[in-house]
């Protein structure tokens, strides 16, 4: 199972050489684990920089994977990587999530760096 965090959603979308990177576990459909609050954060982002039209269509393509509802029981486990690790609401919950379905976290964000079941890709400058 694969979890893609918003960074490398970002930059799949984007066409990036590090989107090419994340194309593998997005790619995967059967494998791919979809924490809600990524839907959330990919929805804002492209809303803010396109339109609503392509925001959606962003959310489609993401929802061809399993979603995965924030539940109490996921909140809780959050709340406890969360404050384990020092990450954000959102790290947090996504991080709980992969832990919970035994998925590889792909990632940009250098929170998650050298973190137990994460695959981090340093950043690369956009031209």
């Amino acid at each position: 199972m694969n979890i893609v965090d918003s960074s490398g959603w970002i930059e799949y979308l984007a066409g990036s050489s590090n989107g090419v990177l994340f194309a593998k576990p997005i790619q995967q459909i059967d494998q791919l684990v979809v924490p809600s609050i990524t839907i959330v954060e990919i929805f804002k982002f492209i809303l803010q920089r396109r339109t609503e039209q392509e925001a959606l269509e962003a959310v489609a393509h993401m929802s061809e994977g399993l979603i995965i509802d924030l539940d109490s029981r996921l909140a809780i486990k959050a709340a406890n990587v969360g404050y384990e690790f020092k990450l954000s609401l959102a790290d947090s919950i996504i991080y709980a999530t992969a832990l919970h379905h035994h998925a590889l976290l792909w990632t940009q964000d250098e929170d998650f760096k050298n973190m137990p079941g994460v695959r981090y890709i340093p950043k690369t400058p956009h031209k």
